[in-house]
C-alpha cells in the first residue's frame, strides 16, 4: 500500500512537471502565425534638414521659386535705378548749381547765356531757359513788353515740368516694387505653407521635423518680399525729396531769367527814344 502510494505521488509530481513544456511546446507553433508588431511611420528623408538660405530655395516648390527669382529680380531692379539715378542726379544738381551762379553773375541775358555755353554746363536744362528767354524775344518783335514777360513765364514752366519728368523717370518702378513686393511675397508664403500642410497629411505626422522646413521654405519668400520692398521704398522717398530740390534749382533759374528779361526790357525802353517803342529784339540783336 504504501509503495502503491509512493508511486502515485511520484508520478503525480512528474505529470506536474512535464506539464508546463507541454504547453510551451502547444504554444509554439501559434507564435509564427501572429502579425509582427507595429512598426513606426516612417520620416521622410527627402525634405530638407540643411536650413540655409539657399537649401531651402533648392527644396522649395517651383511656384515658390518662381516668386523668390521674381522678388530678386526686383531687387535688383531696385538697386539699378538707385545707381544710375543717383549719378544722374547728382551731374545734374552741380550743372544746375553752377548755371544759378553764372545767372546771378551776370549783367544781361545775353552775356549769362555766353558764359553758360562756355563750359559744361550748355547741355542743362538751365542753358535751355536761357535760351527760351533770348528764342522768345526774337520772336516777340515790335510787341509790348509785358507781353513778352507773360509768354516767357509760360515757355519756362514747360522747359521745367519737362526737366522734372526726365528725372524722375524710373522712380515710378520704386514705388510699385515697394508696394507690391510684400504681397508677392506673401502669395509665395501662402503657397508654401498649403504644400506643407499636404505633406502633413501624406505623412500622416506632425513630427517637427518634417514639418519646420517645408514651413520655413514659405516664410522664405516673405523675407525676401520685404527685403525688396523695405529698400524700395527708403530710396524712393530718397529721390522724391532730391528731385524736389533739383525742381527748386531750376525755378531758382527761372527767377533769374525773368529778371535779366525785365531789366534788359527796361535798359532797352531808357535807350529808345521818347515817344518811341524800342522793338523787342533789337537789344539781343546788337548784343550778338
Amino acid at each position: 500500500m504504501k509503495n502503491l502510494t509512493r508511486r502515485l505521488t511520484l508520478g503525480l509530481l512528474l505529470a506536474l512537471v512535464q506539464l508546463p513544456a507541454s504547453a510551451q511546446d502547444a504554444a509554439s507553433p501559434g507564435d509564427a502565425t501572429l502579425p509582427p508588431p507595429p512598426t513606426p511611420l516612417a520620416v521622410p528623408t527627402g525634405l530638407p534638414h540643411d536650413l540655409s538660405p539657399w537649401a531651402m530655395f533648392l527644396a522649395a516648390d517651383n511656384i515658390v521659386k518662381a516668386v523668390i527669382v521674381g522678388l530678386a529680380l526686383a531687387s535688383l531692379a531696385t538697386w539699378t535705378v538707385w545707381l544710375v539715378k543717383i549719378v544722374e542726379l547728382t551731374s545734374a544738381k552741380r550743372r544746375a548749381r553752377s548755371a544759378v551762379r553764372k545767372l546771378q553773375r551776370a549783367d544781361s541775358l545775353v552775356q549769362a547765356r555766353q558764359q553758360i555755353d562756355a563750359d559744361w554746363t550748355r547741355d542743362g536744362p538751365v542753358a535751355d531757359l536761357a535760351q527760351a528767354a533770348l528764342r522768345e524775344t526774337e520772336r516777340s518783335n515790335d510787341l509790348s513788353a509785358e507781353g513778352v514777360k507773360e509768354r516767357l513765364a509760360i515757355a519756362l514752366s514747360r522747359i521745367e515740368a519737362e526737366a522734372g519728368r526726365d528725372m524722375a523717370r524710373g522712380t515710378g518702378l520704386l514705388a510699385t516694387i515697394g508696394a507690391t513686393a510684400p504681397f508677392i511675397g506673401l502669395f509665395g508664403t501662402v503657397w508654401g505653407i498649403m504644400n506643407s500642410f499636404v505633406g502633413i497629411a501624406q505623412t500622416k505626422t506632425t513630427n517637427l521635423a518634417v514639418v519646420a522646413p517645408g514651413i520655413a521654405e514659405a516664410l522664405l519668400a516673405t523675407a525676401i518680399g520685404l527685403v525688396a520692398a523695405i529698400p524700395a521704398v527708403i530710396i524712393y522717398n530718397v529721390f522724391a525729396r532730391a528731385i524736389a530740390g533739383y525742381r527748386a534749382l531750376l525755378s531758382d533759374a527761372s527767377g533769374e531769367v525773368l529778371q535779366h528779361l525785365s531789366r534788359d526790357l527796361e535798359r532797352q525802353q531808357k535807350a529808345a527814344p521818347a515817344g518811341r517803342a524800342a522793338p523787342a529784339r533789337s537789344r539781343w540783336l546788337a548784343a550778338e
